[in-house]
């Protein structure tokens, strides 16, 4: 089991977080490089000789390394710094869109994904006059597979479901997205901060992360684009820093990543995403693969044995989220008891309301696991969970 409590100071009160699937708490290095930075090295980058603005420069673009390395991605021009995953795949809808898709083309997208890869999608179909069409999922949780079609251009999955917690097979996705000759975006929000990611080996075209899942601060994201691929897409917005040359008769533009990165970026923001995934390489990421593993299971197993419990998401490959239901007790009123007893777990449609429709529910109840938590506070969560059900039912 990893020990890493002392690292997190928003632990130091009483609190057991399980929301870490929507947002991660942050460790002590993590603040101190935001705080480092705007107290001390602030500057802008790309703009200027002066030496708090090279020294910036340099911060922003060794965070860009780090970053290329984390993933295994063949070069730093691989890297584009967004706001988040959701503005990852609105660049990727509008780009792929412009560049790929002619009428009558097909997206294809899961029966599970996160809204933020559900509407770009359809609204790029609705540009662009493509279809969208559904990968099913069964009962446990799992992408029911089948040869794709040759109008298929797009493939855009989840690696790790945000609700179910299946980790979807993104090798065997990407062979048949390229057997059709379509590109394979991956949302790896849930995936980066938990699991070894290596774009090579899972052979996708496109990945996508948000900073704030991983440890890191807020405003960030990354997008990973195989080099050739991004090398042949227009521009999503449009100002400083993305152009080549600029004519009142005519604008050249960038070469990746500085093309897709219109303005001031989010300086401190990347630093801070730098330390973070500093932080994650020094755990080693099988470790905490393998600690998250025990969190979920031992969780799992405690949940089963409470009456009128039902799990959503039984793949036997998952990673550490756990939705649920209690019968005749209302998600909200779960939530709201719980936090009363001093634990915080996510209750809603969690942007995902489709998969509520898949599963015939409105609302579950979700406890994500992170490096942080323990199988101590797994039971605590468990013994507050029966009072709140006791008290509501």
């Amino acid at each position: 089991m990893l020990d890493l409590r002392n690292d997190f100071p928003q632990l130091k009160k009483p609190l057991i977080y399980f929301d870490s699937a929507a947002t991660a708490l942050k460790p002590q290095c993590v603040i101190d490089a935001l705080c480092r930075f705007y107290t001390s090295e602030y500057g802008t980058v790309h703009r200027a000789v002066y030496a708090l603005a090279a020294h910036a420069t340099a911060l922003f673009s060794a965070s860009r390394k780090a970053v290329a390395q984390f993933l295994n991605a063949s070069c730093e021009e691989e890297i584009i710094f967004t706001k988040g995953t959701t503005e990852a795949l609105n660049l990727l809808a509008f780009c792929l869109g412009e560049a790929l898709i002619q009428p009558g083309d097909e997206v294809l997208i899961t029966q599970v994904e996160h809204h933020a890869n559900i509407v770009p999608w359809q609204l790029m179909c609705e540009r662009k006059g493509a279809v969208l069409r559904i990968l099913p999922v069964d009962d446990r949780g799992e992408i029911v597979l089948s040869p794709f079609s040759e109008r298929t251009k797009i493939v855009s999955v989840a690696h790790v479901s945000n609700v179910l917690g299946t980790v979807h097979p993104i090798s065997k996705i990407a062979q048949l997205a390229h057997n059709v000759g379509a590109v394979l975006v991956v949302d790896g929000a849930q995936g980066a901060p938990h699991l070894p990611v290596d774009v090579k080996a899972l052979d996708c075209d496109f990945y996508t992360f948000s900073g704030h899942k991983a440890y890191g601060p807020t405003g960030v994201g990354v997008l990973f684009g195989k080099k050739e691929l991004l090398s042949q897409l227009p521009p999503y917005q449009s100002g400083g820093d993305m152009i080549d040359k600029v004519t009142f008769e005519k604008t050249t533009f960038a070469s990746p990543p500085y093309r897709f990165e219109a303005g001031t970026p989010p300086i401190a923001e990347v630093i801070g995403l730098h330390a973070a995934i500093d932080y994650l390489a020094s755990l080693d990421l099988t470790k905490v693969q393998a600690h998250e593993e025990a969190l979920l299971a031992y969780a799992t197993e405690q949940l089963q044995l409470l009456p009128g419990v039902t799990i959503y998401g039984q793949a036997p490959n998952k990673g550490a989220i756990l939705s649920f239901n209690v019968e005749g007790v209302h998600p909200l009123d779960l939530g709201t008891f719980l936090d009363l007893q001093g634990v915080a777990v996510r209750t809603g449609h969690l942007c995902a309301q489709p998969t509520m429709a898949r599963f015939g529910v409105e609302q579950m109840v979700r406890a994500s696991f992170a490096i942080y938590n323990t199988l101590e506070e797994v039971d605590q969560w468990i013994a507050a969970l029966k009072k709140a059900v006791n008290r509501l039912r």
